[in-house]
């Protein structure tokens, strides 16, 4: 009788289970890839945008808005906005 060790030591399953471990591998490897790209892709949003607010700090002082109203309008940490003002 077969029984599944038999059909385990066999060529055909040995290819298999070598091609169904190739190809899981490129798979994960192409969703690895994919996954990195979006979190790039993210990351750079935030650091664009965050520059953007960090641009408009000057124009906003010379509005003549206080650091409190600046970090409120831009969602910045009255810190953050004390240190930009103090270094322009």
């Amino acid at each position: 009788m077969f029984s599944l060790s038999d059909l385990r030591e066999t060529k055909v399953y040995q290819e298999a289970l070598e091609e169904g471990i190739e190809q899981g591998m490129e798979l994960g490897i192409e969703q690895g890839i994919e996954r990195g790209i979006e979190q790039g892709r993210q990351e750079g949003r935030q650091e664009g945008e965050l520059t953007a607010k960090i641009a408009s700090i000057p124009r906003l002082v010379t509005l003549g808005l206080t650091v409190e109203q600046i970090a409120q309008a831009l969602e910045l940490d009255i810190e953050q906005v004390r240190k930009i003002v103090q270094s322009n």
